[in-house]
């Protein structure tokens, strides 16, 4: 059973990550690179101008975008690239309900829609309030980013204590 569930937490993320990197492509946004896992590279290939790694500790993965490219695109434009990943996720948690794939999926976009530090809810925060504002500001972004993790952190924990 534990198993079932990591093959679908790591299949999960790459379907997460696909969803960004194929948004990024129809935006025309440049993505050099796809990863899965953190820490040193131990095997990676170039396909097309993206290069896919595998890193080896096999938690999280990645795409990494041209940021500055990205800044250029409209807002919905931007936005759709950064929540592609849980759409995507959404997407399979449907398909496969009831399933551990499915569970994991709908974990997977629970998570990411939380204004966690370098969660996607909190990079589309980002994106929409230096819209809004027209700048940057670094009081409202720490603001926001202190808020938003606060309060995420704190429906978490009465969610995991509303359990026991």
């Amino acid at each position: 059973m534990l198993v079932s569930y990591l093959l679908s937490f790591i299949i999960a993320l790459l379907v997460h990550e696909l969803g960004h990197l194929v948004a990024a492509r129809v935006c025309r946004v440049p993505a050099p690179e796809f990863g899965l896992g953190w820490g040193r590279k131990l095997v990676g290939f170039r396909f097309g101008d993206v290069e896919y790694k595998l890193h080896a500790l096999p938690i999280g993965a990645y795409v990494r975008l041209n940021i500055v490219e990205l800044q250029r695109r409209s807002i919905s434009q931007q936005v759709l690239i950064l929540l592609a990943g849980i759409i995507i996720n959404l997407i399979a948690a449907t398909l496969f309900a009831g399933t551990p794939f499915g569970t994991i999926n709908l974990l997977l976009a629970a998570t990411n829609i939380l204004p966690l530090y370098q969660q996607d809810g909190w990079k589309c925060g980002m994106v929409m309030l230096r819209a809004l504002l027209k700048r940057k500001s670094a009081v409202v972004e720490w603001t926001f980013t202190i808020a938003g993790s606060s309060l995420s952190l704190a429906l978490i924990a009465f969610q995991a204590l509303r359990h026991i």
